[in-house]
């Protein structure tokens, strides 16, 4: 059959030699009137695509895979459909240091010529479609909605500028609300898209380690970020390294393992820029694990205010993190420089 219309005009008969009886049975059914009239409401604005398998914009990564849909909703900038990209997730709930890290290695991977997919939703997804606005490779959201819906809707300012920097996906028809049974189905397509999947943060119920599955299944390659053994959000990521994930420390590591980095570079990074001999001495003492005042002041001997008035000063420079329950986190990693007022051996 050479078109969709002599597949639509074909008996039974004919069709169930072809596909599945189930298959079969779906092509021959009636289309619902509301729904074909919301599609062709959604169609009439012309900044609105509908792409089907033979059309040349239609991610030609997805073809290879078995389950591509015949057509995706799009919305956004129809090259970036086939540049090459990375996907990047992790959990809805992720901590500020992970949606910090997912909205650097977004920026820094996008600026390598990486079009950032993710899946629109809190936490490292919304980071890391942030991360790649404005970069010239940009991001693609792809959504287990209808392309007229916006889940969660607190990213519905977020989505607008995706839809005009970047480029929206859904296999879902217009009015489609969230439904629990898509998000899987949506994952597939997140994978799919990529050369990659990298998990920032993740627990072990986490939905990344489902895209995480279905990247190894489709033959992309999977790279995790490690973190503090006493974080739930580390877990789902220390498994998939145990499973065989790449282990990633900066960008260039994914670069290299795709073939687009040298090994051995090193993304620079501006220095820390500590004022006093308090801040080297409070960073130091905060390790690289989440930790309360009490802990502090344990390890110090210092009292509580003193620390307290410390933390604020660092958090106000970007350097610490207050996390729920009480708990301080250090935002960088890097090895402490001597302070500016104190002198060096």
């Amino acid at each position: 059959m050479r078109d969709p219309q002599a597949v639509l005009d074909a008996p039974p008969a004919r069709l169930t030699q072809l596909v599945p009886t189930e298959i079969a049975a779906a092509v021959r059914a009636p289309v619902p009137a509301l729904e074909l009239e919301a599609t062709v409401r959604w169609l009439d604005d012309s900044s609105h695509h509908l792409i089907a398998w033979d059309d040349t914009d239609y991610p030609r990564a997805l073809l290879d895979l078995g389950h591509a849909p015949p057509v995706v909703f799009y919305l956004g900038d129809r090259r970036l459909l086939n540049r090459p990209a990375l996907a990047i997730v992790g959990s809805r709930n992720a901590t500020p240091q992970g949606r910090a890290t997912a909205r650097a290695f977004a920026h820094a991977l996008a600026d390598a010529g990486l079009t950032i997919v993710s899946g629109l939703a809190l936490g490292v997804d919304a980071a890391a479609h942030e991360g790649a606005l404005g970069t010239a490779a940009s991001t693609l959201a792809i959504t287990g909605t209808g392309p007229d819906r916006v889940y969660p809707a607190r990213n519905r300012d977020l989505a607008r500028r995706i839809a005009e920097a970047g480029g929206i996906v859904t296999e879902f028809l217009p009015g489609t609300p969230p439904r629990k049974e898509h998000f899987p189905r949506r994952n597939r397509l997140i994978s799919g898209l990529a050369r990659g999947v990298l998990v920032v943060e993740a627990t072990l119920s986490s939905g990344s380690l489902i895209t995480a599955r279905w990247a190894g299944e489709q033959g992309r390659e999977v790279f995790a970020i490690p973190g503090s053994i006493h974080s739930p959000f580390a877990r789902g990521c220390h498994k998939l390294i145990r499973d065989g994930a790449k282990l990633v420390e900066t960008a260039d590591d994914v670069l290299v393992e795709l073939g687009l980095g040298q090994s051995g570079a090193s993304t620079p990074r501006a220095p820390l820029a500590l004022a006093s001999v308090d801040q080297v001495w409070l960073l130091s003492s905060l390790g690289y694990d989440p930790v309360t005042i009490d802990a502090l002041v344990a390890r110090a001997g210092k009292p509580a205010d003193v620390i307290a008035a410390g933390l604020v000063r660092l958090e106000l420079d970007g350097l610490v993190t207050a996390l729920p329950g009480g708990l301080w986190q250090r935002q960088r990693a890097e090895a402490l420089p001597a302070p500016a007022d104190t002198a060096t051996a």
